[in-house]
């Protein structure tokens, strides 16, 4: 049965449906802004390394510049965009280029995602409808969007290897959901570098123990003694030659940022 959001969505014309991939590709970029990175200590347990890795990504605020690049099999995408993020909750995404969608933002609050489209000045928020199942064209999930899930509060993680493999030392943590847990996958595998502590992989299963996707992480950058990926490579296993790779640069990390950036008004404003 077609799900009622994904109806609505094709019956638009071209021009919404152009609209609509726009604010859901800066609304699930919101999710993977890093804030801060803690220092490498020496992890000897599942539980204490997945954590490191849950705040690698999620800190006290930040400021930086990416580029987001979308392939798939009938085009390719490339767009360049600045943002603001305090904790998990406050995030703010602007496009800069191309000069075409220059402007437009997203403005994350706790679970509420807002649009602006500064072409016809209008501020709109996601409905509940399109906040769940699979995004259209999309190598996210929607839940991806206001994803709070942390792999310390909704998975019980086991480290299932640890050593050389392809040369590499590495530990492998799998992480399934704790009953309670309101999450999509039914595991998640992470690769981290044994050496210093990064991710280099996680592979995303469903609830049939079936492979969907993989992330991989690559060009370490290190500011102020901190490492951190700073590219992000999505690809959908039932579609290999597509992607979505993201890419930080000119990061800067635990900024005092003022409340009121994460407002209606300075979505607008902020053009």
């Amino acid at each position: 049965m077609k799900c009622f959001w994904l109806s609505s969505l094709l019956s638009l014309p071209i021009y919404r449906k152009r609209q609509f991939l726009l604010f859901y590709i800066l609304s699930i970029l919101l999710v993977f802004v890093p804030t801060t990175i803690y220092a490498q200590p020496n992890f000897n347990d599942a539980t204490s390394l997945m954590r490191h890795i849950d705040r690698m990504w999620r800190g006290d605020s930040s400021h930086l510049l990416m580029s987001m690049k979308v392939k798939t099999n009938r085009y390719e995408r490339t767009m360049k965009l600045e943002s603001w993020s305090k904790g998990k909750e406050k995030s703010l995404i602007i496009i800069r280029s191309p000069k075409k969608d220059k402007g437009i933002a997203t403005l994350k609050v706790d679970e509420n995602i807002w649009n602006y489209l500064p072409k016809i000045n209008r501020v709109t928020k996601v409905p509940a409808s399109l906040m769940s199942g699979s995004w259209m064209g999309s190598h996210f999930t929607n839940d991806d969007l206001v994803k709070e899930n942390t792999y310390e509060d909704d998975y019980t993680s086991s480290i299932t290897f640890k050593g050389e493999r392809d040369g590499k030392s590495i530990i492998e943590v799998t992480s399934s959901p704790k009953p309670e847990a309101a999450v999509v996958w039914g595991k998640v595998i992470t690769i981290i570098d044994q050496t210093n502590y990064t991710p280099l992989k996680a592979s995303y299963y469903d609830e049939e123990n079936i492979p969907i996707r993989i992330m991989t992480f690559d060009k370490l950058i290190t500011q102020n003694d901190r490492i951190f990926p700073a590219r992000l490579i999505l690809t959908p296993l039932d579609k290999p030659k597509e992607s979505t790779v993201v890419e930080y640069y000119d990061i800067t990390f635990n900024l005092a940022l003022d409340e009121n950036m994460f407002s209606l008004h300075s979505l607008q404003k902020r053009r």
